[in-house]
């Protein structure tokens, strides 16, 4: 073909190539994916958001109450290594795979209410986080298949309504009406509407990845590409603050305001559980403005940027532990816009280093592997915490981003591009 449309070697007419103004449905379906990611991952911190109650209820030390997030993390890892080795993603329709894994997840979410004792809780969070892998990754793959030259920001829409989305249950436990039972039954009701949203509404769009039967090698194939080890590199520095920070952010506050930084179980205020809310949230922004900017200035160029703020946000909130919120929570504001804003970049990198047949294994296994290792960081807190102090806590997990960034580095090379 031609690559602007005309006639090619045999004289014949060529078709022009097919552009993101030939979708005119993109923006609907962008708007739709958009919603059903923020409805579904609401799932996600439920059990975190509902954590002080239970904690209360059954007296929980610091490590169990880290569990009901850990758990969600380690089920995410299975969930979506089981979906990579099996190529789930890139042989069931997204659409189905979407709707089942979100109904299945909203009725694991809703044993939590129903739970008496830690173990079963956290058997629901396991379940939960395992069945996210249908809803988390896939969506990011449908929004690809309707964009082309604006894929950043088409999957920096999603990726920025999902941040908002598990943020919700924080916004929702500071109601005064807020008990285990209203924030599960209020998240898994949501996760069902984002099922029958993308059920009834979705459908593939022009740039369609390829789909080939099932093949134990197509991992193999994944791996075996250097440009997704890299960004994958890159990938794993993010996620080694990411998740530790939306985890222990409240408790964080909480021990800021009694100036305590030893302190893990410091009850939140009403305006600590909004402000958490807030620094998680805001995220959102900031994945919209990453793929804006990432579609202008390159991926790799957005990824740096943001990796070298989070940084150095990451290295110096300690320094503002125990001073007034005017100080404090700005630092976490921004903190929290870019730490996630380079997220959605990382997977747009992955869809363009592997072949289109394994695009949904290859974004798949990248989450998987990241997620994996969030369950180390998240647990890493508390005895640092014990040891050192608030303080010192996020300042150590710096070392995340900074190795993204020489990862990323190497990536940005020219004959990578």
């Amino acid at each position: 073909m031609a690559p602007d449309g005309g006639l090619d070697l045999t004289g014949s007419a060529t078709p022009a190539p097919l552009r993101d103004q030939d979708a005119p449905d993109r923006w609907r379906m962008l708007a739709l994916l958009a919603t059903a990611e923020l409805l579904g991952m609401s799932l996600w911190f439920a059990g975190s958001a509902a954590a002080p109650l239970l904690r209360a209820s059954w007296n929980l030390s610091d490590s169990q109450v880290g569990w009901l997030t850990t758990s969600v993390q380690l089920g995410f890892v299975v969930g979506t290594a089981m979906s990579a080795l099996l190529n789930l993603a890139d042989i069931i329709p997204a659409r189905i795979f979407f709707a089942v894994c979100a109904v299945l997840g909203a009725a694991a979410n809703a044993w939590l209410a129903m739970a008496d004792s830690l173990a079963p809780a956290i058997a629901s969070r396991f379940l939960a986080g395992a069945f996210l892998a249908g809803v988390y990754p896939p969506a990011m793959k449908m929004a690809s298949t309707w964009f082309r030259e604006r894929r950043g920001l088409a999957v920096g829409v999603i990726v920025g309504a999902l941040t908002v989305g598990k943020a919700g249950p924080y916004l929702v436990a500071a109601l005064p009406v807020a008990d285990v039972t209203f924030i599960t039954f209020l998240a898994s009701g949501s996760a069902i509407v984002a099922a029958g949203l993308v059920f009834t509404g979705y459908r593939d769009g022009p740039f369609a990845f390829a789909s080939r039967p099932f093949s134990w090698s197509r991992v193999g194939d994944v791996v075996a590409s250097r440009p997704w080890r890299l960004a994958l590199g890159g990938y794993l520095g993010h996620m080694a603050e990411l998740y530790s920070y939306w985890t222990w952010i409240p408790a964080f506050f909480a021990a800021s305001a009694i100036a305590d930084p030893h302190a893990l179980t410091a009850s939140a205020s009403t305006s600590v559980r909004v402000i958490a809310f807030s620094v998680i949230a805001v995220g959102g922004a900031g994945c919209v403005w990453g793929g804006l900017v990432a579609d202008r200035i390159g991926r790799r160029a957005l990824v740096m940027r943001a990796l070298a703020v989070s940084a150095m946000c990451c290295a110096g909130i300690g320094f503002a532990f125990g001073r007034s919120l005017w100080i404090l929570a700005p630092i976490a504001l921004v903190w929290g816009f870019f730490i996630i804003a380079d997220s959605a970049q990382f997977s747009v990198l992955v869809t363009e280093s592997v072949a289109s047949h394994a695009v949904g294994t290859a974004i798949t296994l990248q989450v998987s592997l990241g997620f994996l290792l969030t369950t180390l960081t998240i647990q890493a807190v508390p005895p640092i915490v014990r040891a050192l102090g608030w303080p010192w806590v996020f300042a150590m997990l710096a070392i995340g981003p900074v190795l993204g960034m020489v990862s990323v580095s190497r990536l940005a090379r020219p004959q990578l591009s």
